[in-house]
């Protein structure tokens, strides 16, 4: 009988494939909608949040700068988003959701909420939340 492998217990390996449980079934949805996971990930941090830079959108959807630029600029051109130069600083882009955007998003997370509480049903409330605050924790440390 072989030993206990390092990943079953390597909290990286485990967060991800956390998070692949979490999105496999998820995905098909959004790629239903006409999106692909990174302007999903646009559009869900967008939908009800100020307008952000490009580099805070990066950022947050864990993505390069250069990538987010170039992608930002085409789902602009899609009407998902809009861009607007920065009153307080003319050489940073500020990336919003648009209507078209906002509409398109807004199903896909509320399905996105339902999945995740289809996902999580075996743990109990105390569970998720003591999961949501390890997590948090995790990722402001980081």
């Amino acid at each position: 009988m072989p030993g206990e492998r390092f990943v079953d217990n390597y909290l990286g390996y485990l967060l991800g494939q956390a998070n692949h449980a979490l999105y496999k079934d998820f995905d098909a949805q959004v790629r239903a909608r006409g999106l692909s996971s990174i302007e999903w990930r646009v559009l869900a941090t967008l939908h009800d949040s100020d307008p952000l830079t490009v580099s805070q959108l990066a950022h947050e959807i864990l993505s390069k700068q250069p990538t987010v630029t170039k992608l930002v600029q085409r789902m602009a051109d899609q009407g998902w988003v809009a861009l607007h130069a920065d009153a307080s600083d003319q050489r940073r882009t500020l990336v919003a959701v648009s209507p078209a955007g906002r509409r398109l998003v807004k199903p896909l997370v509320e399905a996105a909420k339902e999945h995740e509480t289809r996902v999580l049903r075996t743990l109990g409330a105390s569970e998720k939340a003591a999961l949501r605050k390890l997590l948090e924790k995790i990722t402001h440390q980081a």
